[in-house]
């Protein structure tokens, strides 16, 4: 179904931001955001009826507006209305129970943030969480958001980093069995992860020569090769060309010693090989505050840190700060990117 919001060319992009499993905790952060001044000016890609049904459970005296045409598209910075493009959720939502029939519902917010991307509609897209194992239970083959958009966007390889305040972390490999990682880190996989951290930390957070510091795979970053061999047939070969060709990039270092605040204070970037070798200590240092952006993608996407805590739907407890980050950082993004003001 094509969406009828389309800006004219002369306003000024909004964020589009996805509502996320309609049972979780998304729709309410986005409530509770717009009933602070803290949301706008944002398009939200929902059902409104959801969106509605969160908010009197909340208590939350929260207009939620659809969007239907041109005309709509302006949103005034200090709104607490919720603007949002509808897209129907096919079956009732009960807050914290999973239903498999609404599987498709979430994804297809996802097509709709994206495509309004790449077509200009939006500068950016934030989404808030979803739960992969309902939507596998549905029968769809779904391993995260970020390989979606990927294959959403036909972009051969994207990179996930999670940031905030002390430190930003990308991945070599995302989600994965531990027992894979090894395998799938190889020369050319590494080469190509570097490079795109390497043009995003330039192109996005315009940083002329990014200082990257690499993880080594195992502990001691291998001592040696006694620990494996990993580091010096596969890590430092990549670091050494990376560094010929006048780049950053140091190590590999151990983990346990890379994610010190001395070590941490001289790069820009950690390259970590693995999901929990990075992101443990990066929620560790700043849970609730991380945001997740997804590097290569031909749009700006960022994210929340967290799952979507089915056990606290509906409650009004869930921490606002994780999306209000996301949210902050693209709009920075965007305007690094593309030089122009953003809403």
């Amino acid at each position: 179904m094509k969406q009828a919001f389309t800006p004219p060319k002369a306003a000024v992009r909004p964020i589009a931001i996805t509502g996320g499993e309609p049972a979780g905790i998304g729709p309410e952060l986005i409530l509770r955001l717009a009933a602070e001044g803290r949301l706008n000016p944002a398009v939200v890609i929902a059902d409104p009826a959801v969106l509605e049904q969160h908010g009197r459970q909340l208590g939350l005296n929260v207009a939620v507006k659809a969007l239907s045409g041109q005309s709509d598209c302006a949103i005034p910075t200090d709104s607490r209305t919720v603007h949002c493009l509808p897209v129907p959720c096919p079956q009732p939502v009960r807050m914290g129970q999973l239903n498999p029939a609404n599987a498709n519902y979430v994804l297809r917010t996802l097509e709709v943030a994206a495509k309004g991307c790449m077509e200009g509609q939006f500068s950016a897209m934030v989404t808030t969480p979803l739960h992969k194992g309902v939507i596998n239970s549905a029968g769809i083959l779904f391993t995260g958001h970020t390989e979606f958009l990927a294959e959403l966007s036909h972009t051969p390889k994207v990179v996930m980093m999670l940031l905030n305040r002390h430190m930003r972390v990308a991945l070599a490999t995302t989600h994965l069995p531990l027992r894979a990682v090894a395998d799938a880190i190889s020369p050319d996989s590494l080469r190509e992860v570097l490079s795109i951290l390497l043009a995003d930390m330039q192109q996005k957070f315009g940083l002329k020569k990014p200082r990257i510091a690499v993880c080594g795979l195992n502990p001691h970053a291998g001592e040696g090769g006694v620990l494996g061999r990993e580091e010096i047939e596969v890590i430092e070969p990549v670091i050494a060309a990376f560094r010929q060709a006048g780049h950053a990039v140091t190590g590999p270092i151990p983990a346990d010693t890379l994610f010190t605040p001395p070590r941490l204070e001289n790069v820009d970037a950690v390259l970590a090989m693995y999901h929990d070798q990075g992101l443990a200590p990066l929620k560790y240092a700043g849970f609730g505050e991380s945001v997740n952006l997804t590097l290569g993608l031909p749009f700006i996407r960022t994210s929340v840190d967290h799952g979507t805590a089915l056990d606290i739907a509906g409650q009004g407890i869930a921490d606002t700060g994780s999306l209000l980050q996301a949210i902050h950082l693209a709009r920075q993004l965007a305007q690094n990117q593309m030089g122009e003001h953003v809403a």
